[in-house]
C-alpha cells in the first residue's frame, strides 16, 4: 500500500475514534473538508508543518499518525 494511503487510513481511524467530522478537523486547520478527505483517500500530500498541525487538531502526538 502507498504511504499516502497508509497515512490517510490512519488519520481517518484516529478522527473517527475521536468522534470528529472532517469538517471539525478542517475548521481547526483552516482548510476545506475536501482537503481532509483527500488526505484520508491518499490523494493529498501534506507538508511536515501541515502534518504537525493535523496531529494537534486530532489531539495526538505526531508519531501516532505515522504508526
Amino acid at each position: 500500500m502507498d504511504i499516502l494511503k497508509k497515512l490517510g487510513k490512519r488519520v481517518r481511524k484516529i478522527r473517527l475514534d475521536k468522534d470528529m467530522s472532517q469538517g471539525d478537523v478542517a475548521k481547526t486547520l483552516g482548510v476545506r473538508a475536501s482537503y481532509i478527505s483527500g488526505i484520508e483517500r491518499g490523494t493529498e500530500n501534506m507538508s511536515a508543518k501541515k502534518m504537525e498541525k493535523l496531529a494537534k487538531a486530532l489531539r495526538v502526538p505526531i508519531i501516532e499518525l505515522l504508526k
